[in-house]
């Protein structure tokens, strides 16, 4: 399966709680920071919601 390198480029301050929970789940704790993830529906889904946030790359 195809992998995805998650990562967030933009700040959680001022963002609502959904959306900094749905980081946290991604496994990204603070700017800059990035994870390797398989491509399933469940990360994708994720990254559409919070994608204005995150840079995504195929890894």
């Amino acid at each position: 399966m195809a992998k995805l390198k998650i990562t967030l480029v933009r700040s959680l301050i001022g963002r609502p709680e959904d959306q900094r929970a749905t980081v946290r789940a991604l496994g990204l704790t603070r700017t800059n920071s990035s994870v390797v993830k398989t491509d399933t529906p469940q990360i994708r889904g994720m990254i559409n919601k919070v994608g204005h946030l995150l840079k995504v790359e195929e890894a």
